[in-house]
């Protein structure tokens, strides 16, 4: 049996520093506290960082914020975030996301268009275009696939783009809606 001395006597590494003395059965030797690493939810094999609609991620992100004017040219991002208002062209850019209170005018090419507030100019949506209950869509208006929820609004020369494998053309005849 291991007396109140020796209980005395043992260190934190759970060793009797009386010789040859063990601990008693049932007596335990003192936890070493390990600190819970607390880990950000990309470092977890199950999640996936967050994604654009386009499937890509956003490093090249350009947020035009509320109350704010730009104009000019916009080259090379991946997603343009608009809130405020935009003048301008987008070339080389992958997605646009139109916030409620966002306006833009002028032309763009990308893969996907999300539009909550006002678009009004040239439109190329290569694969998606979509229009929330609160968007409207101005202008010379192309897409791939096109998504439009109740509320949201369509008006110009509208067309679909055609793929080679469906008929040869890059864009079917546009359509006047109103």
């Amino acid at each position: 049996m291991v007396d109140n001395n020796q209980k005395d006597a043992q260190t934190a590494n759970g060793k009797s520093e009386t010789a040859g003395a063990t601990p008693a059965a049932g007596v335990s030797s003192p936890k070493v506290f390990r600190p819970e690493v607390v880990r950000r939810t990309a470092d977890y094999a199950s999640s996936r960082p967050e994604q654009a609609i386009g499937g890509y991620n956003e490093g090249k992100r350009l947020i035009v914020g509320r109350d704010i004017e730009l104009n000019g040219a916009i080259n090379a991002c991946e997603k343009l975030v608009v809130e405020g208002r935009v003048e301008a062209s987008i070339s080389d850019c992958r997605e646009i996301e139109i916030s409620e209170t966002g306006l833009f005018k002028g032309e763009a090419e990308i893969d996907v268009a999300e539009v909550s507030g006002t678009f009004e100019g040239a439109l190329i949506a290569r694969q998606l275009l979509i229009i929330r209950a609160t968007g409207r869509v101005f202008g010379d208006i192309r897409y791939g696939s096109l998504e439009i929820e109740r509320g949201g609004q369509l008006d110009g020369e509208v067309g679909v783009i055609q793929t080679a494998e469906e008929g040869g053309a890059s864009a079917a005849p546009p359509s006047r809606t109103a």
